[in-house]
């Protein structure tokens, strides 16, 4: 994906500077926008991975791959020039902060997608002047938006299967549960900018952009909220391992494979979030014990004593301004799986792998084993075989006893 983007961008730069830039100031009024909103672009998402949120820098570039006409005459640049402003758009907005590589993969590779699925037809005169100015052309272009962000979204799936190596479905299905949120107003910000200049000029650029400001702003001070939730789970997710409960990185281990699980099984971004602060505070209510559980493991625990911690930890969970949801799946860590929400089923299967494959008696290999005998009450199989899966690509590793090390286990763990 990589090589494909830099060939577009290579070819897209060969290709202006040979022929020139058209429209100068068009192409400095959008490249402006772009970097502009590259400057401002937030670093945000938790454990399932780092998201870079520009809004305003994506709505302009897809604003300048669909522009037909600036104040109502003819824009003349083509699909190349598209992919070589962004582009340097983009490297300047992010000077001293270069992007992650697959964000600008993404990027150049989308306005490429968009700006050769319009620029070619206007070019040619194959839409006409009354098609567009009918009430058909905004048409036309939100079924362009449409066609963009699915290619969006199938590049970020594979760029997130190849990031994971998780499974190609999940990751598509979940980028698209994504479309109808930042990613619409995006897009049809993009749409409103480049009808608006074609009637208004490039004076319309800063107008129809203050709503993206503001959507831009709201979007970093919820991030701000969410870091600030993300830094009470971790200093909560170790306390149990600073009072010696727990041994060392359990929590993180059980929430790292909890997110790989949750997205083998198709788990929406929502609910791997669920399933990653739920495992990080899922021991929090070992905090009320008199003596700690040999090695922190409570699945080999009476279920009443399990079903008294669970219920404890749900309780302190409550009062740290998480969801209620990943209260419920800390409360609900003792009950029979039958009556748990999968969030919670992750959670626990995990969490008694961690605890089974860290005894040197029995290795992952057997902990495996034990899961698969336990699928009648404690835990779904469904979720065990999953587990399974990820363990056999090479998922996210945890402490190696023995066994656990052994070049062949990806190839038992299915046995």
């Amino acid at each position: 994906m990589h090589a494909l983007a830099g060939g577009a961008a290579l070819g897209a730069l060969v290709w202006t500077a040979w022929r020139g830039v058209a429209q100068p100031g068009v192409a400095l009024a959008y490249g402006a926008l772009i970097a502009l909103g590259e400057a401002a672009r937030r670093r945000s998402g938790g454990g399932g991975g780092v998201r870079e949120t520009a809004p305003v820098g994506s709505a302009g570039t897809l604003a300048y791959a669909l522009l037909g006409e600036v104040g109502g005459e003819p824009a003349s640049h083509g699909a190349a020039q598209v992919v070589a402003v962004v582009l340097g758009a983009t490297l300047a907005g992010a000077v001293g902060r270069p992007p992650a590589l697959d964000r600008l993969a993404r990027r150049v590779l989308n306005a490429g997608f968009a700006a050769v699925c319009f620029q070619p037809l206007h070019a040619s005169g194959a839409l006409g002047p009354r098609f567009a100015h009918s009430p058909y052309y905004p048409l036309f272009l939100l079924l362009l938006l449409a066609l963009t962000a699915l290619c969006d979204a199938v590049l970020a799936a594979v760029l997130a299967r190849a990031r994971t190596g998780g499974p190609y479905g999940p990751a598509l299905r979940e980028e698209l549960r994504a479309l109808p949120g930042i990613g619409s107003a995006i897009g049809a910000t993009g749409v409103v900018l480049a009808l608006a200049v074609a009637v208004a000029g490039l004076w319309a650029l800063p107008v129809f952009c203050l709503p993206m400001l503001v959507t831009q702003l709201s979007v970093h001070r919820y991030e701000a909220v969410r870091a600030t939730r993300r830094q009470t789970v971790a200093s909560l997710a170790r306390a149990t391992e600073i009072a010696g409960y727990t041994p060392a990185g359990h929590a993180r281990r059980v929430a790292t494979l909890g997110r790989a699980v949750g997205r083998e099984l198709g788990l929406s971004a929502a609910d791997l979030t669920v399933v990653e602060e739920a495992a990080l505070m899922h021991d929090i209510g070992q905090l009320s014990l008199l003596e700690p559980v040999p090695a922190g493991a409570t699945e080999p625990l009476p279920t009443e004593e399990r079903r008294r911690i669970a219920l404890l930890g749900g309780a302190v969970v409550r009062r740290t301004g998480v969801p209620p949801e990943v209260a419920l799946v800390v409360e609900r860590q003792a009950d029979p799986y039958r009556d748990q929400p999968l969030t919670a089923r992750i959670v626990r299967t995990v969490n008694a792998y961690d605890d089974f494959a860290g005894d040197p008696a029995c290795g992952p290999l057997r902990a495996l084993e034990r899961l698969r005998l336990a699928t009648a009450h404690d835990h779904e199989p469904r979720v065990v075989e999953a587990l399974a899966r990820v363990l056999a690509r090479g998922g996210p590793h945890h402490r190696t006893h023995g066994s656990a090390g052994e070049p062949g286990l990806a190839r038992r763990t299915h046995g």
